[in-house]
């Protein structure tokens, strides 16, 4: 990997930083409460764009995003563009002269005129230590690959998805139980906390660029519900890190009796050996167990449609499964 100089500013000492801040889910929202409340000589917060309203909940009434509602709440002012390569968004945008575009998930790709806004540079925090897991679902990506570690990249954004040099880059471990809501919490700290290293740096002309090693890129694509369909022929392994990758959605599930059911969580059996086919409830002592394509599963918690979250073992007896059932048919 190559370093490029470091990015100067010839004012880095007269005024705090204009920041335009772009992004969407409650990720993003953490981010950037803590830039607001670092808010003073090294940076200020201008605007936030954002995604639109979207219907939400059973009622599908029209929300705001999470960032909207945490700019809301600070007297910020909010662009939610329909469209984002249009000549008044741009114009817009513009108009706020930022130092930085700051992105956080915001969740559409960027046109080369909207990153030539900011007068320094465009800058994304990409929950993922880069190359690895460019895309939409990093997250879900590293749970579901088994990586033992992941963690964020502070990038300078380039016509190319995920592409750009490296500024800054932290790490932490993946705890073994971890979930895609759990890590997210986690990494929306530490994004935060290494964006304003990146900021600072790039304030006192400091930070240094690499470029990422193109050999190593891997990619991921926006999660849909379809995906957390159990498929019980592969590993049990596979389908436990579904289960956490998933959570809180779309939710891993399966069917039993036609009817839907989600697994919200489950664990590895000791015993993985068998031959009953994949799907199979081999046992229902202590908890409902499930043969896998290699391994087996043990079922902890579950919720059929409508229904509340509840104790696998407890579903299975209310509903009176019986051994050599099998479920996703």
């Amino acid at each position: 990997m190559s370093s490029g100089p470091p990015a100067s500013r010839s004012d880095a000492t007269s005024t705090p930083l204009r920041i335009v801040f772009m992004g969407t889910p409650p990720l993003a929202a953490h981010i950037l409460n803590r830039l607001l409340d670092s808010q003073g000589a090294l940076l200020r917060v201008v605007a936030v764009v954002t995604q639109p309203d979207q219907p939400r909940d059973r009622g599908l009434r029209m929300e705001p995003s999470a960032v909207a509602a945490a700019a809301a709440s600070r007297g910020l002012m909010i662009l939610k563009p329909e469209k984002i390569r249009t000549p008044e968004f741009l114009a817009a945008l513009k108009a706020l002269a930022p130092d930085l575009l700051v992105v956080a998930a915001y969740g559409r790709i960027l046109p080369d005129p909207v990153l030539a806004v900011a007068r320094l540079m465009p800058i994304n925090v990409h929950a993922s230590l880069l190359p690895r897991h460019r895309g939409a679902s990093p997250v879900e990506g590293a749970i579901l690959a088994g990586d033992r570690e992941t963690g964020v990249t502070i990038m300078r954004i380039t016509s190319r998805m995920d592409a750009g040099p490296i500024l800054l880059a932290r790490a932490i471990p993946i705890a073994s139980d971890e979930t895609q809501g759990s890590l997210k919490t986690k990494l929306a700290e530490l994004g935060a906390a290494a964006l304003l290293d990146a900021i600072a740096q790039i304030a006192r002309g400091e930070i240094v660029e690499t470029a990422q090693d193109e050999a190593l890129a891997t990619y991921t694509r926006p999660i849909e519900k379809r995906d957390s369909m159990i498929d019980w022929k592969a590993d049990a392994s596979h389908i436990e890190r579904m289960v956490r990758a998933y959570d809180p959605w779309p939710i891993a599930r399966t069917t039993m009796r036609g009817e839907l059911l989600m697994i919200h969580r489950a664990a590895l059996a000791q015993d993985g050996a068998g031959a009953a086919e994949p799907g199979t409830i081999v046992d229902l002592g202590r908890a409902p167990i499930v043969q896998c394509g290699r391994g087996r599963l043990v079922l902890v918690e579950v919720q059929a449609a409508g229904r509340k979250r509840m104790p696998a073992a407890d579903f299975m007896r209310g509903r009176r499964i019986a051994i050599g059932e099998r479920l996703g048919i």
